[in-house]
């Protein structure tokens, strides 16, 4: 889980919160439009394509080795980013970039963090995910000032190094299930496990059923879920890659007061990972999820329409940063929660090539209708309406019924006990 947290940092820190910043600095240098910019973002959304792979690969090969690929992909690509002078040389490195980040990263720390945690793994998940934000938060700092002070390209390269020197010595805390090692999910026996489980009743458990892929396809909890969290993502990767440029050129904030900004948003959403993932699993995932949904919507609103007004632009900071940061763990937990560890890579891995609608979208909408208006305003609108139309695919994603083959298992054992 701590391993997971420092993994997410460096991963955020060196280019996941940080695209923003490069973002300005590219259009500054190159004058792209943000709709490039915002189609770059997009097209090198490699978690839909990879994410069945990927699934298959920490389940055959384990953790370990799927992050250490992922960190020697991603330092090359920092090392390629540093000397791109051509936009098509931009668009495939930054896609070398991502294909690393998601192998190191976030995917794959899930996946193993499932496989050790069960009635406080909504908590784990979070705590995980909080490397995430503090990430962002030095991106936004320190990240953010070595592009403005030494240039794009130089932090680029120096990214590289760090990337390998700070993120190979953490893959080998790495183990895939508590079971290889002779351990237990919990740290508890089973039999003590069922005792807890017996003692709180009201509390949601993984099913005891482990589904498979095949199975969780066929359940409308799989493909409602997916649509959700796409949803909330066109929220999220748009805001990761215009805020600044809207903060800057839109609303004629600094630079210094566009970091703080960010930074605050950010904080907000280590908040929002460590208070949410304990809520979640005390209270309902799917209707925290729902709430956040709305939130998402809500702040992309205020940010839209701010017209420069201070209290708004803090109004989105809360919002969206809490959301973000509670929503994010919760997508995983409630999977694992309907459809058990055994195959959560595949599921997950599935869900993630539904879940990349957003990402490819989100930046899009947002650049092209900057480019058409020039304003942000009407491109944050559309997001902010579609994110909040999707929290319907969380009101129908209620916890699904056993499949066939559980409740085939259970009739004969029934019979087999009369």
């Amino acid at each position: 889980m701590i391993a997971g947290a420092a993994i997410q940092f460096v991963m955020s820190a060196l280019m996941l919160q940080s695209f923003g910043f490069y973002a300005a600095a590219l259009v500054k240098e190159f004058g792209w439009s943000r709709g490039t910019v915002g189609a770059a973002f997009s097209f090198a959304r490699v978690e839909g394509p990879l994410g069945p792979p990927q699934g298959w690969m920490v389940s055959h090969f384990g953790a370990r080795l799927v992050l250490q690929i992922g960190v020697v992909i991603l330092a090359g690509g920092f090392f390629l980013f540093a000397v791109i002078d051509s936009l098509w040389q931009f668009f495939v490195f930054y896609i070398v970039m991502s294909v690393g980040a998601t192998l190191g990263g976030f995917p794959t720390i899930t996946i193993a963090t499932v496989s050790w945690f069960d009635r406080f793994r909504s908590t784990a998940l979070g705590v995980s995910a909080v490397g995430f934000a503090l990430g962002g938060i030095t991106a936004s700092s320190a990240v953010a000032y070595a592009i403005v002070e030494f240039g794009w390209r130089e932090t680029s390269m120096v990214s590289g190094v760090l990337t390998l020197v700070l993120g190979l010595p953490l893959t080998f805390l790495f183990h895939n299930r508590p079971e290889d090692i002779g351990q237990h999910v919990d740290g508890i026996s089973p039999e003590e496990r069922e005792a807890y489980r017996a003692a709180q009743p009201a509390r949601a458990f993984s099913t005891d059923v482990d589904y498979t892929l095949g199975e969780a396809m066929r359940t409308r909890a799989f493909w409602t879920i997916s649509l959700g969290h796409a949803s909330a993502l066109l929220v999220v990767t748009a805001v990761q890659v215009h805020l600044v440029l809207h903060l800057t050129n839109s609303l004629g904030y600094s630079d210094g007061a566009a970091r703080w900004i960010l930074t605050s948003m950010i904080a907000m959403q280590a908040v929002g990972q460590v208070a949410g993932g304990m809520l979640g699993d005390w209270v309902s995932k799917r209707l925290i999820v729902i709430a956040c949904m709305g939130m998402h919507a809500v702040g992309l609103l205020l940010i839209a329409w701010a017209g420069g007004n201070l209290l708004a632009v803090v109004g989105f900071s809360v919002l969206h940063g809490i959301a973000w940061g509670t929503r994010g763990p919760m997508m995983q937990a409630i999977r694992a929660d309907y459809f058990g560890r055994t195959h959560f890579g595949a599921i997950s891995g599935w869900s993630t090539a539904i879940t990349t609608i957003g990402p490819l979208l989100g930046p899009i909408i947002a650049g092209v209708l900057y480019d058409w208006t020039d304003s942000y305003r009407l491109g944050f609108t559309v997001v902010a309406l579609m994110a909040a139309a999707g929290s319907i695919f969380f009101v129908l994603s209620t916890r699904p019924a056993p499949p066939q083959r559980a409740a085939a298992e259970t009739a004969v054992t029934s019979a087999a006990g009369a």
